[in-house]
């Protein structure tokens, strides 16, 4: 039987690390729903539609990977499409501490596990908070982000 996993963030923008999460869940699991949480107290570098559309375009060719978007708490979304597990990725400690927090009070609310995977050496200092920084400073990104085939 196929596993759903639910890959929720903000994503603004989808970076190196996120795709190479992906990549690497691909290999566990049959389907990944990248959900794009809904945050109107936030203030975001790129539109709502802008992240959707370019997230369907890196994942044009690949039938496993599906893209939304939402506005209820990220266990309800995935008890609402019947997602097996929560997928979220760490780059260092102080992502872990927050990320086992938030696996403990899903699994509390809502009995969802969550699957924690360590970002690749070569990642761990890729944040989008880092990349809109250098997009603000008019600095090259295209090593930061995932290419667009």
């Amino acid at each position: 039987m196929e596993k759903k996993a639910l890959f929720s963030g903000t994503f603004d923008p989808f970076t190196i690390g996120h795709y190479s999460l992906i990549k690497r869940a691909l290999h566990f699991t049959g389907e990944i729903v990248i959900a794009i949480g809904v945050n109107y107290e936030k203030k975001t570098f790129y539109s709502l539609e802008e992240r959707i559309h370019t997230i369907q375009q890196i994942y044009a060719k690949e039938q496993r990977v599906k893209v939304m978007s939402y506005d209820i708490l990220t266990v309800d979304l995935a008890k609402e499409i019947k997602a097996d597990f929560l997928l979220r990725g760490v780059r260092n400690i102080y992502d872990f501490e927050y990320e086992k927090n938030l696996a403990d009070i899903n699994r509390k609310l809502a009995n969802m596990e969550t699957i924690i995977l360590i970002s690749e050496p070569e990642y761990e200092h890729v944040s989008s908070s880092l990349i809109r920084e250098l997009i603000y400073y008019k600095k090259d990104i295209s090593h930061l982000i995932p290419i667009i085939k």
